[in-house]
């Protein structure tokens, strides 16, 4: 089930959009302050985020900066009162998806949610039929095939595994209690330095260079990120 995060100080507005996105078989988590939304994002991963402008403390607008100033690819639709077209501009270059101007119909935000997400999904190579493409590196789940630039790779069943958790969340922040809780089954308690020692086993077998990886970066304090486009232009 895919999990929207609506962010809104109005919980009337919050309650009537979580009714009908649960209707549509979405999972509904919801915020009210700009100032959480990046700590929500990161655990719990929501799939897509319904996001008011005018919010107290941080609007949306910085909210939607910050997310992708730290390159969190989340699906953003910002709701906004302002039709101005010099708003829209604003809101889409700060990152924003879409733009939806209140009032709005619920049938309309519904259909916009599932719109995004299925750019996304496209965009991200999420493949319907198990197969997932990021940049030169393929994971088949129907064979239980990985190659990397069209060489076979082997890799054991975490490494697999892992690898396309990886894909399926290409371009996002995935943490390594979220890796622990998804990948290994269970609520993170204690050490989670053997989510890095995979990590390592698997940059091995698919990184041209393990001691300076191109596909699984790194993101200091928080987990690993699998890049669509690295700075050389895979």
């Amino acid at each position: 089930m895919q999990r929207i995060l609506v962010v809104d100080d109005e919980p009337n507005l919050v309650k009537l959009l979580q009714y009908h996105l649960q209707q549509a078989s979405f999972e509904v988590i919801t915020g009210e302050n700009g100032a959480e939304v990046m700590e929500v994002v990161i655990a719990q991963h929501p799939d897509a985020i319904l996001l008011d402008w005018m919010l107290p403390g941080m609007d949306g607008l910085h909210v939607c900066r910050n997310l992708r100033a730290k390159d969190i690819h989340t699906p953003v639709l910002m709701l906004t009162a302002r039709d101005d077209e010099v708003d829209r501009i604003l809101g889409l270059e700060a990152g924003a998806d879409d733009y939806i101007t209140k009032p709005f119909s619920m049938r309309e935000v519904v259909a916009r949610v599932r719109a995004v997400l299925r750019r996304y999904a496209s965009e991200m190579g999420a493949g319907e039929a198990g197969i997932w493409q990021v940049g030169p590196i393929r994971v088949d789940e129907n064979l239980y095939e990985v190659q990397v630039s069209n060489q076979t790779v082997t890799l054991t069943t975490r490494e697999f595994e892992l690898l396309r958790y990886l894909c399926q969340h290409a371009d996002r922040v995935v943490t390594r209690n979220q890796l622990l809780t998804d990948i290994w089954g269970y609520e993170f308690i204690g050490d989670n330095r053997i989510v890095d020692m995979h990590i390592s086993h698997l940059r091995d077998k698919i990184e041209p260079n393990s001691k300076s990886p191109l596909y699984i970066k790194t993101i200091r304090r928080l987990g690993y990120k699998l890049v669509r486009q690295s700075a050389n232009g895979f």
